[in-house]
């Protein structure tokens, strides 16, 4: 079974090739129509990562981790930052100067969240949990993604870091 740390990481990846496919899109005149199949399942996909860092990675971190609540912390705010410019994006018509804007809000609050997380909450993770407690998440995360593919069934709305960090303390 994969690692859970290792799965978050493939994440991460796809993330930066997909923006990276819109960036192309956009250099050969960004039509909507080329736009949305690219957007539509990069967002859910953030979506759907948030989530799931936040139902598995995060409160294990909680109780593992050396420097786990601030970690947590910075996390639970750059989700809201990413889920609030999908949010925007959607509000926006694709291609449009305002979806761009959304769309390059996502990707710098994804970008600046997976270089914290990387340096940080991932790294501390690999230290303090034992490598069959981040196998066993790895399984929970895969089921995760499998029953919420596509977005399906994920919570979109910010998360209360206040109430989070309480529950999981």
């Amino acid at each position: 079974m994969p690692d859970v740390c290792d799965l978050i990481l493939d994440d991460h990846e796809e993330f930066r090739r997909r923006f990276a496919e819109l960036d192309e899109l956009r250099g050969q005149g960004g039509e909507a129509a080329l736009l949305e199949p690219v957007w539509g399942p990069l967002a859910a996909k953030l979506e759907v990562h948030a989530s799931a860092e936040e139902e598995i990675f995060y409160p294990r971190l909680m109780k593992e981790g050396s420097r786990a609540e601030e970690e947590t912390s910075d996390a639970i705010d750059d989700h809201n930052e990413i889920r609030d410019a999908i949010r925007r994006a959607g509000s926006e018509a694709t291609g449009s100067d305002g979806w761009w804007g959304a769309v390059s809000a996502a990707r710098k609050a994804n970008s600046d969240h997976m270089a914290e997380e990387e340096r940080g909450a991932l790294a501390d993770f690999r230290v303090h949990a034992a490598a069959e407690q981040r196998q066993e998440m790895g399984a929970i995360w895969v089921d995760y993604e499998a029953r919420h593919a596509g977005g399906r069934g994920v919570d979109t709305t910010d998360e209360d870091k206040d109430a989070y960090l309480s529950r999981h303390r």
